[in-house]
């Protein structure tokens, strides 16, 4: 069976003469009572009784032509949305983010600018730290993240620059350190509350080195997985931390933050994506995403 059968069937059925249905279709006469007739032979039985005046359907073609209809519908509303697919107007991304860099600026705008722009699209958003993403990239269990990138990634993923945010000093809201802004060389005494370095080696040795070389080493009383939970342990009063400026987009109430005078570690926030990716939503997103960094860094 195929698709004309029915194209030729519901025309018959609705005309009930195979010569309208012929004009309808522009397909001859003989080619339709041929094709009607092979249609009846494949099912093995009459979808039609034949009158002098016309046709009318049995029974069984009655209910044949309610599901041949919504066979055809379906078909046609399958072919809408594979051609949606293929343009990059529909279809489903898994993204991967840092939380912090969620909460303020360019992510959250550009998801919001996406979500207008194509709302047929679905996004599947993955909470995860920077080299937890760059793998699920590269195996390509994710079409793309925000990350922080402090060193090259391999040839299997592209890379979209956004901003670059830097380190602040958290501490316990009710500390005073004398001022907004500190030198952590005067404050290396403090109890320091960080990350464990599997966590993200290639940072925290970037961290460190840049302690060291203010010929300071931190005096560190606990470790924390994620800069929520290291925020949640400043807020108890524990420790200070050294942690993303981005997190002045969600400040936590228990916590204040200072601007260090003598350190410095750069942090790049960019979009990492599958180099050889085919998909055109993916496309349409690094659009919308270039456009947001456009008017972020025009503000």
């Amino acid at each position: 069976m195929e698709l004309r059968h029915l194209r030729y069937f519901i025309a018959v059925a609705e005309h009930k003469s195979i010569r309208l249905a012929s004009e309808r279709i522009h397909v001859t006469q003989p080619a339709v009572s041929r094709q009607l007739h092979d249609l009846e032979e494949q099912l093995g039985f009459e979808l039609f009784s034949r009158h002098p005046r016309g046709l009318t359907l049995t029974p069984a073609g009655e209910s044949f032509l309610s599901d041949a209809r919504q066979i055809m519908s379906d078909l046609e509303a399958a072919t809408r949305k594979a051609k949606r697919i293929s343009t990059g107007w529909e279809g489903q991304l898994r993204l991967g983010f840092v939380e912090n860099s969620s909460w303020d600026g360019i992510v959250p705008k550009a998801l919001r600018a996406f979500q207008i722009a194509i709302p047929n699209a679905s996004l599947e958003l993955n909470p995860l730290n920077t080299p937890e993403q760059v793998q699920r990239i590269e195996d390509g269990m994710l079409d793309g993240g925000f990350v922080y990138l402090y060193r090259p990634l391999s040839n299997r993923c592209e890379v979209l620059q956004l901003v670059e945010h830097n380190l602040v000093l958290a501490i316990p809201v009710d500390w005073d350190l004398g001022g907004n802004e500190v030198s952590l060389a005067d404050i290396a005494h403090l109890p320091f509350i960080t990350f464990p370095r599997w966590v993200y080696p290639t940072y925290y040795d970037q961290l460190m080195a840049a302690c060291g070389a203010l010929g300071v080493s931190l005096q560190v009383v606990q470790e924390a997985q994620t800069e929520s939970a290291i925020l949640a342990l400043v807020g108890s009063g524990m420790g200070a931390a050294l942690v993303n400026s981005a997190n002045l987009g969600r400040p936590p109430a228990s916590v204040s933050f200072l601007k260090l005078l003598d350190l410095s570690v750069p942090m790049p926030l960019v979009f990492a994506y599958c180099a050889n990716s085919e998909s055109p939503l993916l496309q349409r997103f690094l659009q919308v995403l270039t456009e947001a960094r456009k008017c972020h860094s025009g503000q």
